[in-house]
């Protein structure tokens, strides 16, 4: 039997042989449509994917190729990060901002000599391709999208793959979120980010190569696990995190995709002014739901889109925020991540309203409600001319 048909990108129609997998269950978001979300037992996959030894299926993403000699000052110009000297063989990840500084696009980044490579999601390459064809005036550069050739992989260790590499070098992807980057910064202020041990990568492989890769012995997650294990690493994800007034403050986002150091591309007024004598209007944190076995003794856990409720100063109840991931991770339990309001007490017992029910959920910030001013923060440093040091 043949697996569901799926489009990806601008692309013709293609089959995913991983979804003829025993005991594949498709993914139930629609951004997420014709992948699987488990195979039958997601927190084992879960297991396997966060030691390193299996892979998940991301074939329902996008691919576009960038070539010519003005591709990396092309893009560098256009967008948060710094790519115009991006190595062969290097990784990196950008965002495409609108004029006042609001997230249109995310996308990761691999140059192989020829061609720079862009990772991005499904909703994400119509849209993207259309804008940068507008802006290629007399510029060396040719855009294509590659999706129906290529094949998006992930996984957090190093499995062997039929990897393309048109011209001699492996097309992987490594994301750098394990630490802050160059010219980066972070609002977190864990002792310990939980990215440290992040060794997550995407791998680009032939679609032809799919049924091979399905049919051999390397064990296979679905995307539940990956969420999960995303979540438990505080990582923002375009297709869950953002909304049309997502700005890259809010997700700690400072960190691997913007350059503070870097000017003259769409929105970096906002960026500067937010960070160095503003503050995020929202913050991310990441949320712990009480058991929902719990509640009335009826299965019920927090979907994405649920609010987030607090008590304000009367007492009464105040939606502050939304949900905007949710997962069963192997060891934490329910995981979460949710948008809130700046001011929202860090403090606060938080409660998710999902089904009917307010679920208690504990609050871990992400992004403080101080976050921003640094600016303010380097001035306060300084000594007032003419002082006497004590």
């Amino acid at each position: 039997m043949l697996a569901p048909q799926i489009s990806v990108g601008n692309a013709p129609v293609v089959f995913n042989e991983f979804l003829n997998r025993p005991g594949a269950v498709g993914a139930n978001q629609a951004v997420d449509a014709g992948v699987a979300a488990h195979y039958g037992d997601p927190l084992a996959e879960q297991r396997a994917l966060a030691a390193g030894t299996a892979i998940v299926d991301l074939s329902h993403r996008a691919v576009i190729t960038i070539s010519g000699p003005d591709r990396l000052s092309w893009i560098n110009s256009l967008t948060s990060q710094s790519v115009a000297g991006l190595a062969q063989g290097e990784s990196s990840e950008t965002l495409l901002l609108n004029m006042t500084g609001r997230i249109d696009y995310a996308v990761r980044l691999f140059d192989d000599g020829t061609d720079l490579w862009l990772l991005l999601e499904r909703n994400e390459v119509a849209g993207l391709l259309t804008w940068l064809g507008s802006m290629q005036f007399a510029l060396r550069v040719e855009l294509m999208d590659r999706s129906i050739e290529f094949a998006t992989i992930g996984t957090l260790g190093q499995p062997t793959l039929p990897v393309t590499a048109p011209h001699g070098l492996p097309v992987v992807w490594r994301d750098r979120w394990m630490s802050v980057g160059p010219g980066g910064f972070q609002y977190a202020k864990a002792t310990r980010h939980p990215a440290a041990g992040w060794t997550y990568s995407e791998v680009l492989v032939p679609r032809s190569a799919l049924a091979g890769i399905v049919a051999s012995d390397i064990p296979v997650a679905g995307l539940d696990a990956l969420e999960a294990l995303r979540i438990a690493a505080w990582r923002p994800h375009f297709s869950s995190e953002v909304d049309e007034k997502t700005i890259p403050h809010e997700l700690d986002w400072l960190r691997t995709a913007v350059h503070l150091n870097k000017g003259g591309y769409r929105g970096q007024q906002t960026v500067a002014k937010v960070h160095n004598i503003g503050h995020p209007p929202r913050r991310l944190v990441m949320l712990y739901p009480e058991d929902a076995h719990s509640i009335d003794k009826h299965s019920v856990r927090p979907s994405r889109g649920d609010e987030v409720v607090a008590p304000n100063k009367d007492g009464a109840d105040q939606i502050v925020g939304r949900v905007t991931s949710v997962a069963r991770h192997f060891e934490l339990g329910t995981v979460a991540l949710a948008v809130i309001k700046r001011g929202t007490d860090p403090t606060a017992e938080l409660l998710v309203r999902t089904a009917g029910c307010d679920i208690p959920a504990r609050q871990v910030v992400i992004v403080p409600p101080d976050a921003g001013a640094a600016a303010t923060v380097t001035v306060s440093r300084l000594p007032r001319r003419g002082s006497v040091p004590r």
